[in-house]
């Protein structure tokens, strides 16, 4: 696994958006399939919901073939 990304916000952010910023996924398309597919975790627990908001501190990992990455939200 990769060092984790950090993402700084000033508020909240959903999770689709963390992952195009974050470059964990390419698109909305991609994110999408990603949470719907279940290769997507917050805090150590799969999240299947695309517009769940995240806050300072969390951390999302996506499982790819490649091996998984990580964004922490600071």
């Amino acid at each position: 696994m990769s060092e984790p990304v950090t993402v700084e916000i000033t508020d909240v952010i959903r999770l689709g958006q963390l992952l195009k910023l974050a470059d964990l996924a390419e698109s909305g398309a991609e994110a999408r399939v990603l949470v719907a597919e279940g290769e997507v975790s917050v805090n150590g627990e799969v999240e299947t919901r695309r517009g769940r908001q995240l806050v300072r501190g969390d951390v999302v990992t996506v499982a790819t073939p490649q091996g998984e990455r990580s964004a922490v939200i600071g």
